[in-house]
């Protein structure tokens, strides 16, 4: 039998970074943080937690070939890009954009009073030189029956966002009642990062910005959730 492996990310070990205007966490290496060990997680490249000051941002910069994902938690982010798309992302909405080819955008807070709390996530892409895209898409309502919502697919099924990758992205809310255990295919991982509050997976307490690697284990269960909002990636 081979042996099921569990790897915890703890939240105060990750790199960090104060801009004054932005404060970050980073889950694996990202810009002057470095560390061999922490490098991604198979296709999962970047997980940071960001805290924007309000009225501040990042100004047009550019990108390629990564899917890049925006899961906001607290307050408002406007968005701008060299694809011609402006919106506002607000907490419970997913957005996307695939750099591909190459795309420049920008993101700032859109409040003058109140800060900004999201995680930036990046995957790596199939493959180089894809068409930039964008989207994003509301979940709020979804999130609120405290079960597993899935959010990105490689086959965008159910409405959810098309992401050229074998990964898939879930995320439950929950306070009390536990959400429902998730399989495990043979060969494939899952990243579990806690945003918010407290649960306890396969045994392993984490809690806000904790995350867990798990393989070879067919069953990844889920206890004592405390005010808790989790990411589920399944990954190749």
């Amino acid at each position: 039998m081979i042996p099921a492996m569990q790897r915890l990310r703890k939240s105060g070990e990750r790199g960090q970074a104060d801009h004054g205007w932005l404060r970050a966490r980073h889950s694996f290496s990202f810009a002057d943080y470095f560390d061999p060990n922490h490098m991604g997680y198979r296709s999962l490249r970047v997980i940071n937690e960001d805290r924007v000051a309000p009225g501040a941002g990042f100004p047009m910069h550019g990108h390629r070939d990564m899917e890049i994902l925006t899961w906001m938690l607290d307050g408002a982010l406007e968005h701008r890009d060299s694809m011609g798309n402006g919106s506002v992302i607000r907490p419970g909405e997913l957005q996307y954009m695939c750099a591909g080819s190459g795309v420049r955008h920008s993101e700032f807070n859109h409040s003058a009073a109140q800060g900004v709390h999201l995680l930036q996530i990046w995957l790596l892409p199939e493959r180089a030189g894809l068409q930039p895209r964008y989207d994003q898409r509301d979940f709020k309502h979804a999130l609120d029956g405290g079960e597993w919502v899935l959010l990105a697919s490689p086959d965008g099924e159910q409405g959810v966002i098309r992401i050229h990758q074998d990964a898939r992205l879930l995320i439950a809310r929950a306070d009390g009642k536990d959400p429902a255990p998730r399989t495990l295919a043979p060969g494939r991982g899952a990243w579990i990062h806690c945003a918010r509050g407290s649960i306890t997976v396969n045994g392993t307490a984490l809690q806000a910005g904790d995350a867990l690697a798990v393989e070879k284990e067919p069953l990844v269960s889920f206890k004592d959730a405390r005010a808790a909002e989790v990411l589920f990636f399944d990954l190749a």
